[in-house]
This record gives structure tokens, C-alpha cells and sequence, in this order.
């Protein structure tokens, strides 16, 4: 990726210096699934899993500075680039004002609105907050498994996914996604990560369509993240069987699907996007 003229954005807060100390003593559920979902974009989800707690805690306490490794000025720029596409679609939509969310560095755990969260649940948005937290630690493991610079719009991929869940906040999919809960269970959660995947893609298409900051190679190796990240090939990995009615983000041949839709169409219309959360349309489906 190319990201010398990104317009940084100042809504970066880096907390790895510091850590909360939670009162029960301890990170409650640090290690709860075989498998990590990551990208979960869900609080909810992972309250129900056992993974954010709402144990009161310790203010959070200084352990150091936070480490010189890029990590912050990489997100202020790939904030800087979803933040400028997010206002200018909110804006020809004739939505209302775009309200940029913040993102937050976090090391080991972070206390949040949504609970008290271990870097266990993977990067994840908090709509109380309205603020994205990674631990950059999952960033590591994309350059361990893409390899230098090709993991850069992988993770320019999950910082926009979760910024995806903060757009559908800001327009209310998320009480959408409620509404199916009582006759989907877990399955209603595939419309709202699926929905976020579109987004990451529209956005993406309309940053390179006026700055064309991607390289060869850029887009393939978020594609491939997002297909090793479907429901069905995590189950597979973790425990050799699959439960499609356990799914709550989708298989990795939807993921992959809606990635590149949006970054093929750019579309962010309201038709387009209550696709998503037609009554019609079974979620395992879409």
C-alpha cells in the first residue's frame, strides 16, 4: 500500500502503556473457544461467549510507554482514509453528519463500555463508545501469515470492517440485527458481519478509485483473510466438525463474496444495504 499522502486521522488513543487491573482478580475468560473469532465486531456475541466481562475495575495502571513500531501511525493513516470516504458517502446519501469513530491500541485487555474484554476476542467495536479496539498483536499474526507489506490491506481490511460496525451504527442496523435475533439465535450476527464486510469493500473502492493507494498483490491478500475467516472453516480448524446454526459471521465463501462486491461496486445506497437484513433472505444465504 502506498500511504505517504493518507490524511492521518487524530482519533488514535495507544493504551499499550497501560493496563487494567480487573477487581475480581484476574481476566475472566481469557480462553474461552478453540478457535479465536476474530473480526467479531460483536460485544454482544462475545458477552455470550463469556469473553467481555462487566467485572467493575481498577483504574487502568501505567506500565511504560507505548512501543515505537508504527502500529499507531499506520491507523491514524487508514482511519485518516475511512474517515474522508465514510463523510463524502454520508454526505451523497443524504445521510447525516458522519461522526468518525475512535480507535483504541490495546495490550492484553481493555476495559470498554461493552465490559471488560482480553485481547482473546480480537478486534472488536463497541457501539456505547462508538470506538474500534485491536490489540496490535493480531496484526503480527496477518505479516507472520501474508509477509511484509501484503499484510498492510489486510489490515487496512479489518480496521475498515470494524469501522463498518460503527457506519451501521451511526444508520441503526445494529437494532436491525436485534429484530431477527428471537428466530435466528446466533445466525442473525451473519447480517450485520457480512453487512460490515460490504462496507470495508466500499470503502476501499472509493479510497483507491480517488487516491489509488494499492499495490499488486494488495487486494488478494486481504481476500484471503477474509476467506480464513468464515464460520465454517474456523469450526473446521478448531474442533473437525461444522455447525451452520451456530454461525454468527458467515462462511468464508460469503466473506469473501461481499468483500469483493463492495469493493467492486462502491455502493453504499440504502436499497443495497437493507439487502442485508431482508426478512426474505435467510442469513446462511445471503
Amino acid at each position: 500500500m502506498r500511504l505517504d499522502d493518507a490524511p492521518e486521522s487524530g482519533n488514535v488513543e495507544d493504551r499499550r502503556g497501560f493496563a487494567p487491573v480487573a477487581a475480581g482478580g484476574g481476566i475472566i475468560g481469557l480462553i474461552i473457544m478453540g478457535a479465536v473469532y476474530f473480526l467479531t465486531g460483536d460485544p454482544n456475541a462475545a458477552k455470550r461467549a463469556g469473553q467481555i466481562t462487566e467485572e467493575h475495575t481498577k483504574p487502568a495502571q501505567q506500565q511504560g510507554p507505548a512501543p515505537k513500531d508504527g502500529v499507531k501511525e499506520f491507523s491514524e493513516k487508514i482511519l485518516g482514509y475511512t474517515n474522508e470516504a465514510w463523510r463524502e458517502q454520508f454526505q451523497f446519501h443524504g445521510r447525516r453528519t458522519y461522526e468518525p469513530p475512535t480507535l483504541v491500541l490495546f495490550r492484553t485487555a481493555v476495559d470498554t463500555k461493552c465490559g471488560h474484554a482480553p485481547s482473546a476476542v480480537g478486534p472488536f467495536y463497541c457501539p456505547p463508545d462508538k470506538k474500534v479496539y485491536i490489540d496490535p498483536t493480531f496484526f503480527d499474526e496477518l505479516e507472520q501469515k501474508l509477509g511484509g507489506s501484503k499484510a498492510d490491506f489486510s489490515k487496512a481490511y479489518v480496521i475498515a470492517h470494524e469501522v463498518g460496525h460503527h457506519v451501521q451504527n451511526l444508520i441503526g442496523y445494529n437494532a436491525e440485527e436485534e429484530r431477527f435475533r428471537p428466530r435466528e439465535g446466533e445466525n442473525a450476527g451473519i447480517r450485520l458481519e457480512l453487512q460490515a464486510d460490504y462496507l470495508a469493500g466500499v470503502c476501499w473502492h472509493h479510497v483507491e478509485k480517488k487516491h489509488h493507494v494499492l499495490e499488486r498483490g494488495d487486494v488478494d491478500a486481504a481476500l484471503k483473510s477474509a476467506k480464513a475467516i468464515g464460520d465454517d472453516k474456523l469450526q473446521k480448524r478448531a474442533r473437525g466438525t461444522v455447525r451452520p446454526d451456530t454461525f454468527t459471521h458467515g462462511t468464508s465463501a460469503q466473506r469473501l463474496k461481499w468483500l469483493t462486491d463492495g469493493l467492486k461496486t462502491g455502493d453504499a445506497s440504502k436499497k443495497k444495504l437493507d439487502h442485508f437484513f431482508d426478512d426474505r433472505v435467510n442469513p446462511l444465504e445471503l
